[in-house]
């Protein structure tokens, strides 16, 4: 396996492992301030900031060793959308993130994957726009807003710190509103630029 594609399969790997760490307090009942709560964050905090890293990694090394590719263009957008959407489904059960921008999300990756595999049947194998990119740099903040909140919670330190959480909820909010709204425009961007393709299959 090229080193870009290990790297890509990392973040593949993390979406089920971050999911498993960031309930298994949960599911096993343990109380926030509990060394298991504690130690769920202190664990999942690293491990998704690597797993977001390699999305850096897997583009430095392909281009680094010249193993830019047809499928590394859809396998690296393909394990953004499976991290992503693992973790987005983390904090809307934990009500961090409301679950119309979980679902408005969804449909558009689902859209998105779509567009990419009648490019593909086609011939036209999709790499990301810089709206697509920007648009991840967004989701990528806004999971970590999330995932701050919860480790203030779990931790005590949101009590300590006598921390308005009601305003850190409104401002991660913010922040998933305007992952949709960008979704949605470099979607858009993707059908002016790939529509064709779409329309001669139809």
């Amino acid at each position: 396996m090229k080193t870009s594609n290990k790297f890509t399969t990392v973040r593949i790997i993390a979406a089920p492992v971050f999911f498993i760490v960031y309930f298994l307090p949960v599911w096993l009942n343990a109380e926030n301030l509990s060394p298991l709560a504690v130690a769920s964050v202190c664990i999942a905090i690293p491990l998704l900031a690597f797993a977001e890293f390699t999305d850096y990694l897997d583009g430095h090394f392909a281009r680094k060793h010249n193993e830019v590719s047809d499928f590394g263009k859809l396998y690296d957008p393909f394990a953004d959308v499976f991290l992503h959407i693992s973790t987005f489904t983390c904090f809307t059960i934990s009500e961090y993130c409301p679950p119309i921008v979980l679902v408005l999300i969804i449909y558009r990756e689902f859209a998105q994957n779509f567009l990419r595999m009648v490019a593909a049947k086609k011939g036209t194998a999709i790499a990301a726009r810089k709206g697509g990119k920007l648009k991840t740099v967004f989701y990528v903040a806004a999971g970590f807003v999330s995932l701050a909140q919860e480790a203030l919670v779990r931790t005590g330190l949101a009590s300590v710190w006598g921390l308005n959480m009601e305003a850190f909820y409104i401002v991660g909010v913010c922040f998933y509103i305007v992952c949709v709204l960008l979704a949605y425009i470099s979607f858009i961007d993707y059908l002016v630029h790939f529509g064709k393709v779409l329309k001669e299959e139809m």
